[in-house]
């Protein structure tokens, strides 16, 4: 579900979380600004397992499959458990996201800040 501020950076693909359980997901995607923090949204087609969102092995595909799209970077990480949702995992982008990020169209806020 992809709206007028969202920028996609994947369309579907298939993972697999520390179980062995093949997640499908129907597409990545960021917002399309912010303030210096970039967080992931991973939209799924199916309702995820409680936890999914803290999986290391697939948090590990995910990064991997960013990698593969130009970030260069560590593994993101689970982002917070009250943001989470049936469908939707938000995982939290390190710091070397966000050249990535800028370079698909994100738009950080904080540098209008930066001349004063």
């Amino acid at each position: 579900m992809t709206q007028d501020t969202d920028i996609q950076l994947s369309g579907p693909l298939k993972a697999t979380d520390g179980s062995g359980r093949t997640i499908d997901i129907k597409s990545i995607r960021i917002f399309d600004e912010g303030y210096g923090v970039v967080e992931l949204y991973v939209d799924l087609k199916a309702p995820a397992p409680d936890g999914l969102h803290r999986d290391k092995k697939l948090i590990a595909e995910i990064s991997a499959h960013l990698r593969t799209l130009g970030y260069k970077g560590p593994d993101l990480s689970a982002g917070d458990p009250v943001i989470q949702e049936k469908r939707l995992i938000v995982l939290d982008t390190p710091d070397e996201f966000l050249p990535f990020a800028m370079g698909k169209g994100f738009k950080d806020l904080t540098s209008e800040f930066d001349d004063e």
